[in-house]
């Protein structure tokens, strides 16, 4: 019986190998050398090692917002291009009032500046 299950373990001892494999080659093989430039702010502008209870900017979500919306709009359009010719046109309307949503949100989000980076 538990012969039906050495594939699951084989299976996860392989993916825990390739998991941890390359960490840990990496940390043996790997030169430690940091300097300033390394741990120097990298996009955020903020500083890597303060307190973690600091204030954002509110332009940070909203920037994540913004791609969160994008990503879900491309997500739904590959399928839909995938099966565009088997489901007709109503799936073409109920893509298009789909997307008109998303066009309307970022009308607003253009609109109220969102877009603009100080």
């Amino acid at each position: 019986m538990l012969e039906a299950y050495f594939p699951i373990l084989i299976f996860i001892v392989v993916g825990l190998g390739v998991g941890f494999g390359p960490l840990l080659l990496g940390s043996i093989l790997s030169p430690n050398r940091p300097d300033p430039a390394k741990n120097s702010p990298y996009e955020c502008g903020f500083e890597a090692f303060e307190d973690a209870r600091m204030k954002f900017d509110v332009r940070y979500y909203l920037v994540a917002i913004l791609f969160i919306l994008f990503d879900l709009e491309i997500t739904f359009l590959f399928p839909w291009a995938v099966v565009m010719n088997k489901i007709g046109l109503f799936g073409f309307l109920s893509m298009m009032v789909f997307l008109s949503i998303l066009v309307v949100g970022f009308i607003y989000e253009w609109k109220k500046g969102a877009l603009d980076w100080e």
